[in-house]
């Protein structure tokens, strides 16, 4: 939801992962953030939030064509979704890849519209927020000269299992 363009919602509650509907007439369920995954999901909705907001792909032409491109919008073989949001002058992007299985994806080549490095900025799968912590790390990844989605450009990837990666183009 953070990655696809328009405006974002999340009930009361959601942050945490609460159990129980929001209720007008009690307070949230904040001792559940003395279990690690309600944290998690805090800290995940947190670091989202922060990414959105610092990010201006993210949120700059929301409602228009030039600020969304699909890269793999249909394998459903492999449950991977990919596309890039791109910044209104073009020169920031953010490319999301989301894999929507429990099989973590080691060696998925994804295209990409142009040459440079990637890195990693947000994966939901990170021990921080209670995942498996599989992952493709701190260190950029670097796109390779090998055709992948009708692009010229294409990254070797690891896709963690149901998770969503956020990588930022750093040129």
């Amino acid at each position: 939801m953070w990655a696809h363009p328009g405006k974002k919602l999340l009930f009361m509650g959601g942050e945490i992962a609460q159990w129980n509907e929001w209720n007008h007439d009690t307070s949230l369920d904040w001792g559940l953030l003395d279990f690690p995954l309600h944290a998690g999901m805090h800290a995940l909705i947190r670091d989202l939030n922060s990414l959105y907001r610092s990010h201006p792909a993210l949120h700059e032409v929301d409602f228009e064509p030039a600020g969304f491109e699909w890269i793999a919008p249909d394998d459903a073989e492999c449950s991977v979704v990919a596309f890039v949001r791109w910044a209104r002058d073009r020169s920031r992007a953010i490319l999301y890849v989301g894999n929507f299985t429990p099989v973590v994806r080691d060696g998925y080549r994804i295209g990409v519209p142009m040459a440079g490095a990637y890195r990693e900025r947000l994966n939901t799968d990170s021990q921080f927020y209670g995942g498996s912590n599989v992952g493709n790390g701190f260190e950029p990844v670097y796109a390779q000269p090998v055709p992948a989605h009708g692009r010229d450009w294409s990254l070797n990837l690891t896709l963690p299992p149901l998770a969503a990666l956020y990588f930022e183009w750093l040129a």
